[in-house]
């Protein structure tokens, strides 16, 4: 399957982050947003707070520029981030009473904050969720519809 420089970027940098301990969903800098974009915490300028996909008067700007950092739009970014909260149990957007999960660096949530990431950001370049595995299991006439690849 043929997928876009900046697909393949993104998750490298997250499948680095989950396996080398540097994925925490409550840090700007080591969120799915931060480790796309290289351990830096800038992207944060862009939304009004952590969780919302409501864009700052500095991301509106960048958006309304066409400016893309790390590939993605200011509003993509705030996507990316959103569905990673979701996906790890917060409820969004970030305030004090907003439920969280009790242990934030607990490998399946995170497991299923990036399988939320993945799928979103391969809607983003209209390729099929890499991550999706059921096809693997249709059948047709008896046998496999689909063979596995290496």
């Amino acid at each position: 399957m043929k997928t876009s420089k900046r697909l393949e970027h993104a998750i490298t940098k997250l499948y680095n982050a989950f396996h080398n301990n540097q994925l925490h969903p409550d840090c700007c800098i080591q969120c799915a947003v931060g480790n796309i974009c290289d351990h830096t915490d800038t992207w944060k300028l862009l939304t009004i707070g952590h969780g919302s996909l409501q864009l700052s008067y500095l991301g509106t700007l960048n958006q309304n520029f066409g400016r893309k950092i790390f590939g993605y739009t200011p509003l993509e970014l705030l996507q990316i981030e959103a569905e990673f909260l979701k996906g790890c149990g917060y409820s969004l957007p970030i305030t004090k009473t907003s439920s969280r999960p009790k242990n934030p660096k607990d490998k399946a949530l995170q497991f299923n904050g990036l399988c939320r990431v993945v799928a979103l950001l391969c809607k983003f370049d209209n390729v099929p969720n890499v991550m999706e595995i059921s096809k693997l299991f249709e059948v047709e006439h008896n046998s496999p519809k689909y063979q596995l690849q290496f």
